[in-house]
């Protein structure tokens, strides 16, 4: 393994950690990134890595909220005899949870396999922009509000279905997933702390299926730094995931998205300037 190739992975793996879980889309940011400093490797196994180092990412989600998503108890009870005996139950509320989002992810599951969006900087730019945009007006309108969902555990199973329709909209590259299904929850009277939980927890299935069709789409046949590689770029992942994801659920707590769209507008209008004026110089 070469060090700047390795370079480059580690510092993938910070942006796939840190933008999955904002609002401001690591797909476009990751792609973004390998327009500038590009892999050198096959465009197979590229397109390999950019998905499979969300696993890391998933794996902080389900470490970090394994409490919440572990939907059975071992128990040791006491019999009248006095032995002790190992009881299994089962979690009917987490369950419940599951179900909202097995519901949630079939959109999602139907629009991946049917589309194949165009990754190009120009259709990533101009989705960061629309998007911030939404944020911003969809944030002044909730200044007034009061959320009628306030945790997961309220949400409906047609709330759920409703924010997974809006979560099959971020096969657009550039859109971002958590912002997307974050403004869906928004718009439905979902707060921003039940809305961001409950994306962390599409994510898990979502993210898993997408990285498996693409391992049986290319195969396993990495060579022993591609798999390294792959390695490192899922670690970094997690580890940086963890620190993002509980930084986000503090920040929504006390903060609106605003910011996230007016991050979103500078990213996008840069990008743009960067595709226009090249050729005005050239």
């Amino acid at each position: 393994m070469e060090f700047l190739e390795i370079l480059k992975v580690i510092l993938l793996g910070i942006v796939e950690g840190i933008t999955e879980w904002l609002p401001i889309s690591s797909t476009g940011h990751i792609l973004l990134f390998d327009e500038l400093f590009p892999m050198d490797c096959s465009p197979a196994f590229k397109e390999v890595f950019l998905y499979v180092i969300q696993l890391g990412a998933i794996l902080a989600v389900v470490i970090l909220f394994w409490n919440k998503l572990f939907p059975f108890d071992l128990r040791k009870t006491q019999t009248e005899q006095g032995a002790l005996k190992t009881r299994l139950t089962v979690k009917k509320d987490i369950f419940n949870l599951w179900g909202k989002v097995v519901v949630a992810c079939i959109p999602a599951a139907v629009v991946g396999i049917l589309l194949d969006m165009p990754d190009s900087p120009l259709v990533i730019a101009i989705t960061l922009i629309f998007y911030g945009v939404a944020f911003i007006l969809v944030e002044k309108w909730n200044k007034h509000r009061t959320f009628k969902t306030q945790s997961v555990a309220e949400l409906s199973y047609l709330h759920a279905a409703l924010i997974g329709v809006f979560q099959a909209l971020s096969f657009i590259p550039g859109t971002s997933r958590s912002g997307i299904t974050i403004l869906g929850a928004l718009l439905l009277g979902v707060s921003r702390p039940a809305g961001a939980e409950f994306t962390f927890y599409l994510a898990i299935p979502v993210m898993f299926g997408a990285s498996l069709l693409k391992l049986l789409k290319y195969g396993f046949a990495f060579s022993l730094a591609e798999f390294g590689y792959l390695l490192i770029g899922a670690f970094v992942a997690f580890a940086v995931s963890l620190f993002v994801i509980k930084f986000l659920m503090d920040f929504v707590r006390k903060h609106d998205f605003t910011l996230f769209g007016w991050y979103r507008i500078a990213l996008g209008v840069l990008v743009i300037s960067a595709l226009v004026l090249p050729p005005l110089f050239a």
